[in-house]
């Protein structure tokens, strides 16, 4: 093999991580972590009493992001012990990244500029493949791996083949990268992804922004992949420029990318054809347009996670709700995903349109996402922008969550009943 051999994103991630000039798909490699993250939930109250009975200490904890995201606010005595033993454990294992309470861990990571292309990154949560929209190779690992990665720094991977999801065309107003997401889960299934590297690719992807990015990969997760990666691109460079990500680590970002003679499996969509879509519960496989789903009246809309709440999705649902107030018995929550976020559309006015229409801000965490906290009351109807809607997720068992974009949450809580909000934005 020479070194000019093509290669996929994925290949070049790992090839990179593992020392290597290139890699084979279905090759097993060790490769050294650039970043691990784990928050309240996954970290110390799990890798603390294994470490301390290995005698082990964190490899380089200047590569460890700790988040308190999950139990906070403390909702109860056991949050609260939860709580009290991340902070104790970070200020006694003296970790320089710790970021509490300030957002859901797979949004404040790369607003703190820890993500880059070519990073080859773990997380403590099953949404860690969001790093995968910055162009890192990035995915969720259990306590027990995290404990190997926090002794040693590495980790071993079989180098996964590529399912390149071509999006070609642009999507429509009032239509987003929440309905590109689970209208592939509802073609492919859960398992779609096989636990293989899912890239996407084609105009329309190239056409979103960080964010709404982000939500493709994030959600990589729900089709069963390990990854769900984005080459890195100008809007990836600007993103990080304004996060204050040093120039020296972006100039050679753009090499990120799969080489168009690589192997991979191919599907092709046309966003212009892309309806707004919905999850019936409980999978997010349920997926249809929302058109079928006309007669489903919601008693709450959530407007909450990292899928969900980000600057970007709480000015979509400010432009649907925009001079007017939800329905009667409509209840509209809103988690924003981080207090940078939140502040910036305070700043904007796009809290306070919120807030007219009738919306009760909760903190900036997991929420009800995770199912601490602000959990949904007994045979509740639920639309929510969250990725999941498995039963009990959310609360009892009697609550039905129907999943969509936030302008379908949106226009949804607006009119009472779940509907297409390009008729309200018309």
């Amino acid at each position: 093999m020479n070194a000019a051999v093509s290669q996929t994103l994925a290949q070049k991630l790992i090839a990179r991580a593992s020392g290597r000039a290139h890699v084979a798909v279905g090759e097993v490699v060790t490769c050294q972590v650039d970043l691990a993250m784990f928050h309240d939930s996954s970290g110390p109250r799990r890798l603390k009493p294994m470490l301390d009975e290995l005698g082990a200490e964190i490899w380089d904890k200047n590569k460890v992001v700790l988040v308190l995201d999950h139990y906070v606010p403390a909702q109860d005595a056991d949050a609260q012990k939860i709580i009290q033993l991340t902070r104790d454990t970070a200020k006694q294992w003296q970790l320089p990244h710790v970021i509490d309470s300030e957002g859901i861990c797979h949004v404040v990571l790369p607003e703190r500029g820890h993500l880059k292309p070519g990073m080859f990154g773990v997380g403590g949560d099953s949404h860690s493949p969001t790093g995968g929209a910055f162009g890192c190779y990035m995915f969720g690992i259990g306590a027990t791996e995290m404990l190997g990665v926090c002794v040693t720094g590495q980790i071993w991977v079989q180098v996964p083949r590529t399912l390149r999801m071509h999006w070609s065309g642009r999507l429509q107003h009032g239509v987003s990268a929440k309905d590109m997401m689970l209208h592939m889960v509802g073609r492919f299934g859960m398992n779609g992804g096989q636990y293989q590297a899912v890239e996407f690719a084609g105009s329309a992807v190239q056409a979103l922004s960080m964010a709404e990015r982000m939500t493709l990969s994030n959600m990589s997760a729900e089709m069963g992949a390990q990854a769900g990666l984005i080459a890195a691109d100008e809007t990836t460079l600007k993103y990080l420029q304004d996060v204050g990500v040093d120039k020296s680590h972006l100039t050679r970002a753009q090499q990120w990318h799969t080489d168009e003679d690589a192997e991979f499996e191919q599907h092709n969509f046309d966003a212009n054809r892309l309806n707004p879509q919905v999850a019936a519960p409980h999978s997010p496989a349920n997926t249809r347009d929302v058109a079928d789903f006309s007669d489903i009246q919601p008693s709450i809309a959530y407007i909450g996670a990292c899928t969900g709440a980000k600057l970007e999705d709480l000015r979509a649902a400010a432009s649907v709700l925009k001079g007017h107030r939800v329905a009667a018995g409509v209840q509209l929550m809103v988690a924003p995903a981080s207090a940078r976020e939140q502040a910036q559309a305070t700043q904007e006015g796009v809290m306070q349109i919120l807030q007219d229409a009738g919306a009760i801000v909760l903190p900036n965490s997991c929420g009800a996402c995770a199912g601490y906290g602000a959990t949904f009351p007994e045979g509740s109807t639920v639309i929510s922008t969250t990725a999941r809607n498995f039963k009990g997720r959310m609360g009892p068992a009697s609550v039905n969550v129907y999943l969509a974009s936030p302008y379908t949450v949106a226009a949804s809580a607006l009119r009472g009943h779940i509907c297409d909000a390009r008729e309200v934005l018309a």
